[in-house]
């Protein structure tokens, strides 16, 4: 039961990030501008503070992907950034996605179950969840590991674990997040809520403006943009060879759009009574992006702005021998906290003891 710890024990403090050995991907800075690990923000529930050796007055522009993907994932509103055209856009009036979620967003709010913490119709909350799984189908569902290198039974992740900002209504994220789960991976999750007041703006800090999903990867030096870049990226650096399964790239504007409207824009906004400092260590949840009682969880870390490590156990997972150990079980989700030594293995008693504990302290 508490072999996992280890996992939950990972942070960085000083890391010489070596320039990628394969072709270039687009998005990536050239070798001699890699990102370098330079110091740490207080708190230990953030990422390493990253900065560029060399002139910092491009920030506004580096990590962008020349893309001809048509989403332009989610970016607040109010910014001029680079459009996929590569031109300066005010991307509040240029882009269908960012446009159709400033209309979506407060009509979501208004439909939406209230306050996250209060006693919820399950009924519904199971029913809705489901049928945002039924319209994801099949993807998220299942590691393409299954059925390659079979003789292999212990999941093997990167050196250092890849950093993923993003938040869970965000549909462009949860394209990211399926082929998370479809590589296998163990990925620290920042969420970045709507009113976040940690991960987005270390985001901005960092890559120049708040656009999600927004990757890190400390083993090849790569910040990127773009959903779709992301996707491809992670496929090559970490795929041995695989592409990611037929239609999820194609099929986000689609249905992409579903979990986020079926669940009432659930994930989306921080809580107001959520904590204003991160914990010492980071929350540790196993989970598959599909999976309806794992999603209505990550849902409460987003809006409690809680960092966490994303243990992927998809169908076919070489990780579900780590998570029988853990829990006894191959159900998910499955939560470790290790900043109380709590181990859940219920979905509606992690939302009680997650609005419980992370909530601020009434004065």
């Amino acid at each position: 039961m508490t072999m996992l710890s280890v996992a939950c024990s990972h942070s960085t403090t000083s890391l010489s990030i070596p320039p990628p050995s394969s072709p270039k991907i687009l998005g990536c800075l050239p070798s001699k501008n890699i990102l370098t690990t330079v110091s740490t923000l207080k708190s230990s529930g953030f990422p390493p503070r990253i900065s560029i050796t060399g002139n910092l007055k491009y920030q506004r522009n580096r990590f962008r992907a020349d893309s001809a993907d048509p989403d332009g994932d989610f970016q607040n509103p109010s910014q001029i950034t680079l459009g996929n055209d590569g031109i300066s856009k005010d991307s509040s009036g240029s882009n269908p996605s960012t446009s159709f979620l400033s209309i979506l967003c407060p009509l979501l709010k208004l439909f939406s179950g209230g306050d996250p913490a209060q006693e919820r119709n399950y009924l519904l909350e199971v029913a809705t969840s489901s049928l945002s799984s039924l319209a994801r189908l099949p993807w998220g569902s299942r590691s393409l590991t299954d059925n390659l290198h079979s003789q292999e039974t212990s999941a093997v992740d990167p050196p250092n674990q890849l950093q993923l900002y993003e938040f869970e209504a965000c549909p462009f994220c949860r394209r990211v997040r399926e082929a998370i789960t479809e590589l296998d991976l163990s990925v620290e999750i920042y969420p970045c809520p709507k009113g976040s007041i940690r991960h987005r703006e270390l985001v901005r800090s960092v890559g120049g403006k708040e656009q999600f999903p927004f990757l890190v990867d400390p083993n090849t030096g790569v910040s990127m943009y773009e959903s779709g870049e992301i996707v491809k990226y992670l496929f090559q650096q970490y795929g041995k060879g695989r592409s990611p399964s037929l239609g999820l790239l194609e099929s986000t504007l689609l249905t992409g759009w579903m979990p986020t409207i079926l669940r009432a824009g659930r994930g989306m906004s921080l809580w107001e009574k959520a904590q204003t400092e991160p914990p010492a260590k980071k929350l540790e949840l196993f989970s598959y992006e599909n999976n309806p009682y794992a999603r209505i969880v990550r849902e409460a870390l987003c809006e409690l702005e809680l960092p966490y490590i994303l243990q992927t156990v998809g169908e076919g997972s070489r990780r579900t021998n780590l998570l029988v150990e853990a829990s006894g079980s191959k159900e998910v989700p499955y939560m470790i906290d290790p900043n109380t030594g709590t181990q859940i293995g219920d979905y509606k008693k992690m939302l009680s003891y997650l609005f419980q504990t992370y909530a601020m302290v009434s004065s």
